[in-house]
């Protein structure tokens, strides 16, 4: 049965007591926006799989109503009370969203004879439930192109609840994505794939049970749907800012804004709307420029000079509109929360590297940076998502990279290692822990979590240090603002009373790695190898793909698996010949489904098993709070 959380300390009461009275929580502007313009809620808005198991229950969130407790920072209470409004919204007329359904949002533009899809949602469930919402008010419009505005998984995974590959592959459906797309979202999805699926549990709280003393959302939306992941590669790929379309009667004018939130990203103007689709890099909440889950650090200067642009650009804009969060209506309005996002940005990088120049290191310059007080009372440049602490670490990463300069950390033992060291030096595990409890009865959580971790690491099946670091993550998670932190301090604190959730929903989903080009495919089994376990192996394999007219030499030898399309001398080990299609079951190395995917092997049959036999695919269920 899983163990009941605790309640805040006074320590935590009273800081939350004091957010109240430094932040303008009688603006209740952005509640007027997120209410405005519904059509419709979906009631209940609980959605199942093909099993009936729920994979998304927005209604769980009913509870965020009224005050804060004090098991909640007011700031994230109030985020997630805007997040957590959920329907079917007219943006202006021709231009709807359904939010509420997921992570992220669906914008929906009707057209002369149907509409486009702007982003699909993370699961193909969530998907067909967003569209079904729309259609119920609107009409069974059909669906003449989707557009992805960038390469995350909560903006395609749910591509087939909307349409389906027959329609794309004939022709009917258009899908258009920002030059990259493909590349960007498989190496994402595929080759991290498993740890950061792992951590995006933690990250988005999904296995959290939903409460005031549990997942009460994530900042950018209440957290993600557990349904199954798909993916279909663009038709058309838009690389250049001004390049317009006409889209079943709809302009749409694309702006370039690769390496801000997404590797690969664009925002999409619709001039005859006067309406802006600011993709993910305007969004009610300081964005992360280096994701808890892990991702490529983000280029901040980029990011905010793209904003500058967008507001050139589009200079008669009236509305913006995200794949995120509600809309903001007025001109004026409109420039104002697009500088404040552009100035968040800016201002981190820029004070960052001022201070690193002065040789304070990433750690530091986050105690160290205070932001503009105009900027600190912006609800929209609020750290709900991303925050000034670990961005500005990203930043000093993303120029200095993990060494501080300091000699003492260039060659560190391991957190086990460390661990049994400063038990040690504390004089026993026991010492440790009560360190640790010292620090946490004076409300200095930040020691005690790091005492405590030590203490587990060193002996984790100590069940006073498991208990007492849960219950200081859980005060941790209490006091946060930033809804993935609280995410991750109180997902720590499940796993260490009731052992590990796992990995609730995985990117890295069949559908996508059918997508996989060949050269993809080697690129994801290469990762696999276990080096140490391909020493002595030295095999060569031959891959003809006769679908798309493509052949492969694909080698491996010093634990390092290679592959080249150029032409080779001498025969192969063996030469296999698959379509395109069958390729993802190369693999798994079994008999009877390499029959069944029509994949023919000659030459030395015995080559295809050993290279299997020295794969080592990811652990989805790997530790993260304990060794």
């Amino acid at each position: 049965m899983p163990t009941a959380p605790k309640p805040a300390t006074p320590t935590i009461a009273a800081q939350q007591r004091a957010l109240l009275n430094s932040l303008p929580f009688s603006d209740r502007q952005d509640f007027e926006d997120a209410t405005r313009g519904l059509v419709a809620r979906r009631s209940p808005n609980a959605v199942p799989n093909g099993a009936g198991d729920v994979v998304w229950d927005n209604d769980t969130y009913a509870f965020l109503d009224g005050d804060a407790p004090d098991t909640v920072n007011p700031s994230l209470w109030r985020q997630s009370q805007l997040n957590a409004v959920q329907g079917l919204f007219e943006v202006v007329p021709g231009i709807y969203q359904v939010r509420g359904m997921d992570l992220s949002n669906t914008s929906i533009i009707e057209g002369d004879e149907g509409v486009i899809v702007i982003d699909t949602l993370l699961t193909k469930e969530t998907g067909a439930a967003a569209l079904a919402l729309y259609r119920e008010h609107r009409g069974d419009r059909p669906v003449k192109a989707i557009i992805y505005t960038h390469s995350h998984a909560d903006h395609f995974g749910g591509t087939k609840g909307f349409v389906s590959q027959e329609d794309v592959d004939s022709g009917k459906v258009r899908i258009y994505a920002p030059e990259g797309f493909v590349e960007h979202a498989v190496s994402e999805n595929v080759y991290a794939g498993v740890a950061m699926n792992r951590r995006a549990a933690y990250m988005y709280g999904a296995a959290l049970a939903r409460g005031p003393q549990g997942g009460v959302g994530a900042g950018l939306g209440q957290t993600i749907s557990t349904g199954e992941v798909t993916f279909m590669p663009p038709t058309d790929t838009i690389s250049t800012t001004g390049h317009e379309e006409v889209i079943d009667g709809v302009r749409f004018v694309f702006q370039m804004a690769p390496g801000t939130e997404a590797p690969s990203e664009m925002l999409i103007y619709l001039p005859d709307h006067q309406a802006l689709c600011a993709a993910e890099d305007a969004t009610h909440t300081l964005h992360n420029l280096l994701t808890l889950r892990g991702a490529v650090v983000r280029d901040p200067h980029a990011w905010s000079r793209y904003l500058t642009e967008s507001i050139d650009l589009f200079s008669d804009v009236e509305v913006v509109f995200a794949s995120h969060h509600w809309p903001t209506w007025g001109h004026d309005r409109v420039v104002k929360y697009l500088q404040d996002q552009r100035d968040i940005y800016a201002y981190l990088h820029d004070q960052t590297l001022r201070l690193l120049n002065k040789g304070l290191t990433g750690p530091e310059i986050a105690e160290e940076i205070q932001l503009p007080p105009a900027l600190e009372n912006a609800w929209n440049a609020r750290g709900y998502y991303g925050s000034v602490s670990h961005n500005v670490k990203a930043i000093y990463q993303r120029y200095l990279g993990w060494f501080d300069g300091n000699p003492a950390h260039l060659w560190e033992h391991t957190p086990v290692e460390r661990a049994k060291r400063y038990a040690k030096l504390a004089g026993g595990v026991d010492a440790l822990v009560a360190n640790a409890r010292e620090a946490f009865d004076a409300g200095d959580f930040r020691w005690a979590a790091e005492a405590a971790n030590h203490a587990v690491f060193a002996e984790p099946a100590h069940a006073a240090a498991r208990e007492l670091l849960a219950d200081t993550y859980e005060q941790l998670g209490y006091g946060s603002e930033n809804g993935t932190w609280r995410d991750f301090y109180l997902s720590g604190a499940t796993e260490l009373r009731d052992g590990q959730f796992g990995t609730p929903t995985e990117t890295n989903a069949p559908d996508v790695i059918a997508n996989l080009s060949p050269e993809m495919l080697f690129d994801a089994i290469a990762i696999q190898v276990n080096g140490p376990r391909a020493w002595d192996e030295n095999l060569t394999i031959d891959v003809v793909v006769p679908d798309t007219d493509q052949r492969y030499r694909v080698r491996l030898a010093n634990g390092v698996l290679t592959y080249s399309a150029a032409e080779q001398q001498g025969d192969a080990d063996a030469t296999i010949s698959a379509r395109r299609a069958a390729l993802p079951v190369l693999a798994a190395g079994d008999p009877a489904a390499l029959a069944a995917a029509g994949i023919e092997i000659s030459g030395d049959a015995s080559v295809l098993g050993r290279l299997t036999a020295v794969l080592d695919p990811g652990d989805k269920n790997f530790a993260i709070v304990t060794p």
